[in-house]
């Protein structure tokens, strides 16, 4: 089973494919646990009681390792066809935006697009910072 369409922060891809984006600062929403997570964060997060990864990123920056970032999302890519997947930072805006826009980019929509996309189906202000914009403009398709 697959994250309800209209529930918080879910978000759908053009596959269909749904994942979750959060901010772990807030509660945890209501409603069925994600399967897996992954943790944009600065530090190693707290531990979950679902399976779990960690992407080296630090708030307002860019991750430590873009290439572990690609191999993470592609997994989340694969993942989220039949499971429950969410991708979290500490807000759920500006790491969090990033990441799904470029797995927005895996799913087929254009890296010149991506943030349109995301800000328009997820949240409006996602993708913070320039860097962030540049990176995913950058992201190559699979």
């Amino acid at each position: 089973m697959t994250w309800e369409p209209r529930a918080p922060g879910v978000l759908a891809l053009p596959s269909g494919r749904l994942v979750r984006g959060r901010g772990r600062r807030a509660p945890l929403p209501p409603g069925p646990e994600p399967e897996l997570g992954v943790y944009l964060l600065g530090r190693r997060p707290e531990p979950v009681p679902w399976e779990e990864r960690w992407v080296r990123w630090p708030d307002f920056r860019l991750p430590a390792d873009p290439a572990g970032l690609r191999s993470v999302l592609l997994e989340v890519w694969e993942r989220s066809a039949a499971e429950r997947v969410e991708l979290a930072c500490a807000g759920g805006t500006g790491r969090t935006g990033t990441a799904l826009a470029c797995l927005a980019v895996l799913d087929g929509v254009p890296p010149a697009q991506a943030v349109a996309f995301v800000r328009e189906h997820y949240r409006p202000k996602a993708v913070e910072t320039p860097g962030q914009r540049r990176f995913v403009s950058r992201f190559a398709p699979r």
